[in-house]
């Protein structure tokens, strides 16, 4: 689903993410996890193709196989969730507008752009799937950050993409919030919606999600099966900082 091979980004004179190279399969739920600072942001930026390598002829990113891809199908295929797209979003629009917009890759509605019928069945059922029919008719800027991250998501899933790429789901979020959003992620991870989660929270990590990719400076730091990989030494030395590692109910935690 996804390759990345030696991809070296540079951002703002400075190296984001270094040879780095990864495999993520069809069908893997996976957690990608590091620091602020370590290229997570620029990872996600690079499968959007906002960001390309500096040396093309020795790197290679691959997206469902392909290395060359429009825009617009790739997203129709992979739905992507960000908080710059979160805050894009937070400018007047309503709930169903935000939702049908997944369809044209747009920041809400504009004159121009033709809604059929079948899109508006297809925005009401994820809405449905997302337990948030009710937000149709609100404005994004008057929902709490938990229900705007629910407009967001259910705008990446009006095509049923094979896979979605979440970039910190909790940041902003309430315990409420959060503990909702982990269950709702779960429920799509086992209907088979394949889950790439960015974050650097550990309590992201449902417990359907098997693999842990730990990256800092830009680089795979370490890569394996969940238990493995979120062990107290490890962690402490990727956030350079002495941790204890508490598991409960399939989620960890950090102190």
């Amino acid at each position: 689903m996804i390759e990345f091979d030696n991809v070296t980004i540079s951002r703002e004179g400075r190296i984001a993410l270094r040879e780095l190279s990864l495999r993520i399969a069809a069908g893997e739920h996976v957690a990608i996890l590091g620091p602020n600072g370590s290229g997570k942001s620029t990872f996600i930026k690079t499968i959007t193709r906002d960001c390309y390598p500096l040396h093309p002829e020795r790197a290679s990113v691959r997206l469902m196989g392909e290395k060359t891809w429009n825009l617009f199908d790739l997203r129709s295929r992979m739905g992507i969730v960000t908080q710059e797209l979160q805050t894009a979003c937070m400018r007047g629009f309503q709930g169903l507008e935000v939702v049908l917009s997944g369809f044209f890759s747009s920041v809400g509605l504009w004159p121009h752009l033709r809604v059929t019928g079948q899109m508006r069945a297809a925005a009401a059922e994820a809405m449905e799937r997302l337990e948030i029919p009710h937000l149709a008719g609100r404005w994004v800027d008057e929902m709490s950050s938990g229900e705007a991250r629910r407009v967001l998501i259910a705008r990446a899933l009006v095509h049923r993409p094979q896979a979605l790429v979440l970039d910190e789901p909790s940041t902003s979020l309430d315990i409420h919030a959060a503990h909702g959003l982990n269950g709702m992620l779960r429920k799509l991870a086992r209907e088979g919606t394949s889950m790439v989660l960015v974050t650097h929270h550990l309590p992201d990590i449902i417990p359907e999600i098997g693999r842990v990719i730990l990256i800092r400076e830009g680089r795979v730091f370490r890569d394996g099966a969940k238990h493995e990989v979120l062990t107290e030494p490890l962690l402490s030395e990727l956030f350079r900082t002495p941790v204890e590692v508490v598991r409960r109910d399939g989620y960890y935690h950090l102190w």
